[in-house]
């Protein structure tokens, strides 16, 4: 079957999105390939059409729940039932049947942890293999080295030479990111199609504030005064809990969201936010992969993003609908000593490397090693796979170099923000590439900013509350 009638056929359109035929062919071809195609731009297209001309099974690796579940729900809207998301959603019994029954799937997501479980990993070589997915593949650069190093950890399931090909999927990655990802999945000369991340409907500001009330005040304000829906980012779970109940005291339909809710909570927040029963969303970066909601008009920054790749992912959740949409980004001095301490938390340092090998030379175990040395999950985490590669001085040498280059991607977010250069250019230029032209509604910096489009119309508002309270009565009166 041609690729234009499996498109029609399967998924309804009658044409690619730039770069989609491009990729799926290089898969169907057998080499491995890597598609850089910003927010909204079709990259699932690309793992899941192919899965209908190769014989086989497809293996998606999915950083995150939210995620998977988004792409399970997608692929069951165009009536495809073999598939099987292994995740915390599943009780034992239900992940049990679902691993004593993968041949029966076409499409199996699992997370690099539950990938690299001996069992599932059993399993898997079982299975006839179309290809593999890493999806949201910058985790490996921006995860693998500190938060989660099961992804450093993917170059044990991709070695040999008759392997099956892999495509790997991200919005966004420089010249760096791509040489990890080409280098901890083993990929052997890939085929890269790279899409332009600028979006030309999303403008940007940057405006600075003396104090973390002044932040309040102005989010406030502004929530009282334009259109949503939007995304508020914040620095911890604790402040999106207390951002989201003072907005509430407004009459503002808003939730908070972070990873400290119960999945169901979750599950429901981000449901009613997508069906447009919530207006805002207060969030950590546990917000956003996978959020399928087109007309999000506004992207806030309460605090400064850690890297440029994270703020451009977070922004670029807004304008999908290709209307214009606002990214605007709080700023006090206080924020880079803030955003230094949330990263190196979960950093050792040497003192601390230095012990946890001495106890674990003999023969402590490493979950009491690090209880005894005071590490975090994350570092802990972190040692146990480094300890296994390297010795004591390669250790030190390693989270000295992951120090750096937090430290330097911190600098250059910091730079973003006190600039008076262009904020669009800053940010493209990071991943080597130039923006679009654009006469207005570029940057602060640039000025010609129009937000009339934005400003909230009461006469609107009013004729909402009407239909509102017009729905409940006819529920009461049913």
């Amino acid at each position: 079957m041609e690729l234009q009638d499996v498109l029609r056929q399967r998924f309804g359109y009658e044409s690619f999105r730039p770069g989609q035929q491009e990729v799926i062919e290089h898969i169907v071809a057998g080499r491995d390939a890597i598609a850089i195609f910003p927010t909204g731009m079709g990259k699932s297209l690309c793992y899941q059409l192919p899965a209908y001309l190769i014989e086989g099974a497809v293996i998606v690796i999915s950083p995150l729940v939210a995620l998977m579940e988004d792409q399970v729900a997608n692929l069951r809207k165009h009536k495809e039932k073999r598939v099987v998301a292994i995740n915390s959603f599943l009780s034992k019994q239900e992940k049990d049947l679902a691993l004593s029954t993968l041949n029966r799937f076409k499409f199996i997501f699992l997370s690099p942890e539950m990938l690299m479980q001996p069992n599932v990993q059993q399993l898997i070589r079982q299975l006839h293999i179309a290809f593999f997915v890493v999806d949201e593949a910058h985790c490996i650069s921006e995860w693998g080295f500190d938060f989660r190093p099961d992804y450093l950890r993917l170059k044990e399931i991709f070695q040999g030479e008759n392997r099956v090909p892999i495509l790997a999927l991200t919005a966004t990655a420089n010249e760096k990111v791509v040489s990890d990802i080409t280098s901890y999945l083993h990929m052997n000369d890939p085929y890269i199609e790279r899409q332009p991340i600028d979006r030309p409907a999303i403008s940007y500001r940057v405006l600075h504030v003396d104090n973390e009330r002044e932040k309040a005040e102005w989010i406030i304000g502004r929530l009282s005064t334009t259109i949503g829906p939007g995304i508020i980012y914040v620095a911890s779970r604790k402040r999106a809990d207390e951002l989201a109940a003072l907005i509430r005291e407004h009459g503002i339909r808003v939730a908070s969201y972070h990873g400290g809710k119960e999945q169901d909570e979750r599950s429901i927040i981000q449901e009613q936010f997508i069906q447009g029963e919530l207006d805002w969303i207060c969030a950590t970066n546990a917000f956003g992969m996978g959020i399928h909601k087109d007309d999000i008009r506004q992207i806030i920054h309460e605090h400064l993003p850690a890297t440029p790749s994270a703020y451009i992912q977070e922004v670029g959740r807004a304008g999908r609908d290709g209307n214009k949409a606002v990214a605007t980004l709080l700023y006090c001095d206080r924020d880079t000593q803030i955003v230094k301490f949330i990263v190196y938390e979960d950093l050792p340092d040497e003192q601390q490397i230095r012990y946890y090998h001495s106890l674990i030379q003999t023969d402590v175990a490493v979950e009491l090693a690090a209880q005894q040395c005071g590490l975090t999950e994350v570092a802990s985490r972190l040692l146990a796979y480094y300890f296994g590669q390297f010795n004591e001085h390669q250790v030190i040498r390693q989270i000295r170099r992951i120090y750096e280059v937090k430290e330097k991607q911190i600098a250059e977010m910091e730079s973003y923000v006190k600039s008076d250069s262009c904020l669009r250019q800053q940010l493209m230029h990071h991943f080597g590439e130039q923006p679009a032209v654009t006469s207005t509604d570029c940057c602060s910096h640039c000025g010609n900013l129009s937000e009339d489009w934005l400003i909230r119309k009461n006469s609107e508002e009013e004729t909402k509350k009407v239909l509102q309270w017009r729905d409940r009565l006819q529920q009461l009166l049913g």
